[in-house]
């Protein structure tokens, strides 16, 4: 419990501790993708222990598995205290989610991140409004202050492109013919740097059965997600590596 209380802990913005440091309380609690952070946490950890009850001995044992199962796939550590490839469906659908979403930005976790997920449903909300309503004008606004276009196009180009690595990844490692958990969860796991998923590559289970093409897919994937898709892409851009022989 303590070191899921520290994982959960990590996840969190820094700039919230910033606000800490200097006393700035207000700033700090009030902060939007923060509580939308520990909102999810406790919303996971309460559907998980009802759904998981019935699988171990006492109350504590289940809340205790349950809390950390979701610290550590919320926020890529990558631990596993118990084989939670043999929980219900429902429990590993909401682990699935939250290795999509991850950690909040600005802090040690992976995933989308908390504060890109919560702009996006806000620009779902502002379109709906504006199909109602075509000739009202809103902004979307993140901790009462507005979000440029910029920001928003950014975040949809990226999950744009998340989305498109990710389905060329798994559509690359199911030809070594694994179940589609397996293809799904090893993608996820490694693009949002989780480090166990389900099926084959589960907590009990590693990723050596893999071909040598799907371990370099893999590899790529743990790459992109822990130093951003952008920067690992660029890598890849004719222009650059024609600026580079240009300078030799």
């Amino acid at each position: 419990m303590v070191v899921a209380i520290f994982m959960i802990l990590f996840g969190v913005n820094f700039n919230a501790y910033f606000f800490l440091i200097y006393r700035q309380f207000k700033k700090a609690f009030m902060m939007e993708e923060v509580r939308y952070y520990f909102g999810m946490i406790v919303l996971a950890v309460e559907f998980i222990f009802f759904n998981i009850r019935p699988l171990y001995d006492s109350a504590f044992q289940s809340l205790t598995h349950a809390a950390f199962q979701v610290a550590t796939l919320a926020t890529s550590t990558g631990y596993a205290s118990t084989d939670f490839d043999l929980w219900p469906s429902t429990s590993k659908t909401i682990l699935v989610i939250l290795m999509f979403i991850g950690a909040c930005a600005g802090s040690t976790g992976g995933g989308i991140k908390v504060s890109r997920i919560v702009v996006m449903f806000k620009t779902i909300g502002k379109e709906i409004t504006s199909y109602i309503h075509p000739k009202s004008i809103k902004k979307i606004n993140l901790d009462k202050k507005p979000v440029e276009h910029e920001v928003v196009r950014s975040i949809n180009v990226f999950f744009i492109t998340f989305m498109v690595i990710f389905t060329l990844s798994v559509l690359m490692v199911s030809l070594d013919g694994n179940d589609l958990v397996t293809n799904f969860t090893a993608v996820i796991a490694t693009l949002n740097n989780m480090g166990p998923g389900l099926s084959m590559v589960g907590p009990t289970q590693n990723f050596s059965h893999f071909s040598i093409l799907s371990k370099f897919v893999l590899i790529f994937d743990m790459l992109a997600g822990r130093l951003e898709i952008f920067p690992m892409l660029i890598l890849f851009h004719p222009v650059v590596w024609k600026g580079q022989f240009q300078k030799k």
